[in-house]
């Protein structure tokens, strides 16, 4: 295979109902969100970058830093708080149920590799939000 062909193949598989897209975009919701998950990216890249420095470098690992980037992670996830409404604590509860069920009091890595979806699924949809 060479680039051109792997390039007409892989297109094909693209969405392209961009008319629906737009329609959907008109959404003011859905546009904090898209806005929420492209800075969580984003942050979180600048995250690694800062591990990778140190990590890969040798420059001293820069904490102060390190606390920034996770303040605006935060300030992302309060866009998707407020749009989704839900409370901080709520999920964060909700996680730490599922992690429960998932490895008991310690993880393992069998049972991270054995995971049941299907109960953790379950679980997440039994706690409702307020």
């Amino acid at each position: 295979m060479n680039s051109q062909s792997y390039i007409k193949d892989a297109i094909k598989t693209e969405s392209t109902n961009f008319e629906a897209m737009d329609e959907r975009l008109k959404d003011n919701g859905l546009k904090r969100l898209l806005h929420a998950g492209i800075g969580l990216s984003t942050e979180s890249g600048e995250f690694l970058d800062a591990l990778k420095k140190h990590i890969f470098y040798g420059k001293e690992l820069d904490k102060v830093n390190l606390a920034e980037e996770m303040g605006d992670l935060f300030w992302y996830m309060a866009i998707v708080a407020d749009e989704l409404g839900f409370e901080f604590e709520e999920v964060m509860q909700r996680n730490i149920t599922k992690l429960k069920a998932r490895y008991g009091d310690k993880f393992s890595e069998e049972k991270a590799e054995k995971r049941d979806l299907d109960t953790e699924r379950s679980i997440l949809e039994e706690q409702s939000f307020n």
